[in-house]
């Protein structure tokens, strides 16, 4: 029987799978590495069991003990899954930047957390840098990870992710492409990878408002590089020890709008359903496709799931509070169907007619005029209910049967908005355009606006 004595145990040996339609502009292959079906959902689980791993070996971490960290969420769960089986307690620090989702997550597994301000210097007593050091000299028995300049973290990408590209590939990669936080993954990996074959390329995928690439670049601290920025997981305000230059070839910076979008992307294109950093690093990768060729073969780093992120990236609310989504209006509801005109009907018609216009324009909703005011509307589903109750009110007024006017709304409404008048009760809203025409908008047009 193939049985796992405990979850530590199913860590690793993650799928490899074909990228098709968010790289369809790149001339070559692109394979994701995909760490979400780790137990943590995340790549972040390999370096948490490796470094509690050596904390152990070398009696810095005691039965009974407490793990103190500072991490973005991803870490934080590979470590408390390692205190869950070996019987540690856990205290970790995370910033105010990072959801809700990954902090809930830490608490579920038994995890304290202490939320810390972003936006402030990591030598800053308020840092959770800071916080965790402090944490780790007062409490008793305690181990502080620090995951940054922990070299156990780079040790188990060498030792474990490096190896498994290489064999799941054949050792054909090319390129490795990482968006890249504390160093560990890209530096561990791609010293494997290289030490395999030097021609590979490693390419780092920066956040703007990390200084990184001009580091990489220039070899200069500069912190004028550093503002705050939305990305989770990549990028830093300082160097962490785990940075091995000389294995990376290339950085590039994306910005935080390029990555959710991208993330979106792949989770509706690909069916992958990733975090923020996957959207990065294939942005990243796509800036770089001149230097790209047929024959490459590229393998991007996808290093956590989704729902780490569904109160942000996959909020739509949120991401339009940012700028990040291209929103459409009623405007571009009205421009991107046939231009036809405003079926209406008078208010001193039959029922009978009205009923004739809805066949024969197959429509469900229709405006009542007087003159060239619109002064109610009728629906299909209205009329229905009112031809039970009474079948001759087929001969009746149209004003005798009529509903309110749909509500009237501006071009440059959001279709977003739109679920504020089109209910239940009320199936459509009239817009005026430019040129003083009126158009109607139903639920189904807005469905096929959302789906474009």
């Amino acid at each position: 029987m193939k049985i796992a004595n405990n979850i530590l145990e199913t860590i690793g040996n993650t799928p490899m799978i074909k990228l098709n339609r968010v790289t369809a502009s790149l001339p070559c292959t692109v394979l994701a590495k995909v760490e979400f079906f780790n137990p943590g959902n995340s790549i972040k689980d390999r370096m948490a069991i490796k470094m509690v791993e050596v904390a152990e070996k070398n009696g810095l971490l005691k039965p009974g003990g407490t793990i103190i960290e500072g991490t973005s969420g991803n870490t934080g769960m590979g470590l408390a899954l390692a205190a869950v089986i070996k019987g540690y307690k856990c205290i970790f620090t995370t910033t105010d930047k990072q959801s809700k989702e990954k902090v809930d997550i830490l608490k579920a597994v038994g995890a304290e957390v202490i939320v810390c301000p972003t936006n402030v210097e990591p030598e800053d007593p308020r840092s959770y840098y800071s916080v965790s050091k402090r944490l780790s000299t007062e409490i008793p028995n305690s181990f502080y990870v620090n995951q940054y300049d922990n070299l156990a973290n780079r040790d188990a990408h060498y030792e474990q992710t490096g190896p498994e590209i290489w064999e799941q590939t054949d050792g054909k990669i090319t390129h490795l492409v990482v968006a890249t936080g504390t160093g560990g993954t890209i530096s561990g990996t791609g010293k494997y990878l290289k030490e395999k074959n030097p021609a590979i390329k490693v390419w780092a995928i920066d956040s703007y408002g990390s200084l990184l690439k001009k580091y990489f670049e220039t070899g200069e601290l500069d912190m004028n590089e550093v503002y705050p920025y939305i990305t989770e997981g990549i990028g830093e305000d300082f160097v962490p020890q785990n940075y091995d230059m000389d294995v990376i070839d290339a950085f590039v910076k994306v910005t935080d709008k390029d990555g959710a979008v991208m993330a979106r992307r792949i989770t509706k294109e690909e069916g992958i359903f990733v975090g923020y950093s996957a959207g990065s690093a294939v942005s990243g990768l796509i800036q770089l496709k001149d230097q790209l060729k047929p024959n490459d073969l590229v393998v991007v780093i996808f290093h956590d799931h989704g729902s780490r992120y569904v109160g942000k990236v996959y909020n739509d609310q949120w991401m339009m509070e940012r700028g990040f989504l291209d929103v459409k209006t009623v405007k571009d509801v009205v421009s991107a169907r046939r231009k036809l005109p405003l079926v209406t009907v008078g208010a001193d018609e039959k029922v009978s007619e009205a009923i004739a216009k809805m066949k024969k324009y197959d429509i469900e909703h229709i405006p009542v005029q007087e003159g060239n005011d619109i002064i109610g509307a009728i629906s299909e589903n209205g009329l229905f209910n009112k031809l039970i109750d009474d079948a001759n009110l087929k001969d009746a007024l149209v004003r005798q049967v009529m509903h309110a006017p749909f509500p009237q709304v501006s071009q440059d409404t959001p279709i977003e908005k739109l679920s504020a008048y089109i209910n239940r009760e009320n199936g459509a809203v009239i817009t005026k355009d430019d040129s003083g025409d009126h158009h109607i908008v139903t639920k189904y047009d807005i469905i096929q606006a959302l789906g474009r």
